[in-house]
């Protein structure tokens, strides 16, 4: 174990944080139009976006449900990349402007398999049980 181990938690927690508000942000533009900027949901499947990524990243950033809310935020960020960025002659996200949805993606991945962390409602709600043990 090395010096900075001990600090693994807090900063994991951060980033959870960090991470779920961005997302949230995403849904806010679609929904609410807030923060401004953003281009509206309009109906069907980007609505349904929009409310996995307010909910959603909510919940991930404070840490209750967050396997389920990561692993549905993952979901549909894959699902995005590829109706909205993937393209054959634009093969690579650097080219077809997808990194942020690749990098969301594989973010919630990590979060669905390494768990809600030790400072998270779920945690706090169920005692610790639903944290991951990091060896």
């Amino acid at each position: 174990m090395n010096a900075l181990s001990r600090y693994s938690d807090p900063v994991f927690c951060l980033m959870r944080l960090i991470v779920g508000l961005l997302f949230a942000c995403h849904g806010g533009q679609k929904l609410l139009g807030f923060p401004p900027g953003g281009h509206g949901a309009g109906s069907g499947i980007m609505l349904l976006g929009g409310w996995i990524e307010l909910a959603g990243g909510f919940l991930i950033a404070f840490g209750l449900f967050t396997r389920v809310a990561a692993f549905i935020a993952s979901g549909e960020m894959a699902v995005g990349y590829f109706m909205a960025h993937f393209s054959a002659d634009k093969f690579f996200p650097i080219q077809n402007h997808g990194e942020p949805a690749v990098v969301y993606c594989f973010v919630f991945l990590f979060i669905f398999f390494h768990g809600p962390g030790r400072l998270s409602l779920d945690a706090l709600i169920w005692k610790g049980k639903a944290a991951a043990t990091v060896s």
